[in-house]
């Protein structure tokens, strides 16, 4: 029998746009079911009674929640030649580590620069100073964990589509202060899961300005 995959998601979320590579890396066929957050289905609500949010990978029926436990259980289901995690207890242990800074980091910081009624300088340094910290992780390296695209470039590649927010909010230029994280964003667009999974940069920036308009903060 078939398994049953399905991903309720959301189109511009960039945690969504994790589990959608991961899928692709794999070649895992699935059902694509995109989620009103602001009228949450009653599958989503059946699906994730906890915390209610995309994006929710459901296998044969079976809900799997938050996306990094998506990557590592789809890592761990569909074995395929390039696993997402290394083999090695240190260098695993290492890549949970960075994706989890950008979890805790990243996603928090980056709201607070866009979803504030004035510019919040604040917000956009520290922004700065968490991207040239991974930039710094990232060194001379083609991606995270070296040659194989693994668990820490699919954590942090989904916001390489909100980059454009965070500079027009933020009043920052993340090309001029990061820009080996930059080359290193368009190395993984060269991967067809990555391309596929990211949405165009000016269709965030709008959706979001729209976002603004509705909090009344523009």
């Amino acid at each position: 029998m078939a398994d049953e995959v399905i991903l309720l998601d959301f189109w511009a979320s960039m945690f969504g746009m994790r589990t959608r590579i991961a899928l692709e890396e794999k070649k895992v066929k699935y059902d694509y079911k995109e989620q009103d957050l602001w009228n949450k289905s009653s599958l989503l609500l059946e699906m994730n009674p906890v915390h209610k949010k995309i994006p929710v990978l459901v296998h044969n029926g079976k809900p799997v929640c938050e996306s990094l436990i998506q990557i590592e259980y789809i890592d761990e289901t569909w074995l395929g030649e390039n696993p997402f995690l290394p083999s090695d207890p240190y260098e695993r242990a290492q890549a949970k580590f960075w994706a989890d800074f950008i979890d805790k980091k990243m996603s928090v910081t980056a709201r607070r620069v866009w979803a504030t009624k004035s510019e919040e300088q604040e917000a956009s340094k520290e922004l700065i100073e968490i991207l040239k910290t991974l930039e710094s992780e990232l060194g001379d390296k083609h991606y995270f964990g070296g040659e194989t695209f693994g668990l820490v470039d699919i954590a942090l590649i989904g916001f390489y589509s909100w980059f454009e927010v965070y500079e027009k909010y933020g009043n920052v230029s993340i090309e001029s202060e990061c820009s080996k994280l930059i080359a290193w964003a368009k190395r993984c667009l060269q991967r067809e899961s990555v391309a596929k999974a990211l949405p165009e940069s000016d269709k965030v920036t709008a959706f979001i300005s729209e976002r603004r308009k509705s909090l009344g903060l523009e």
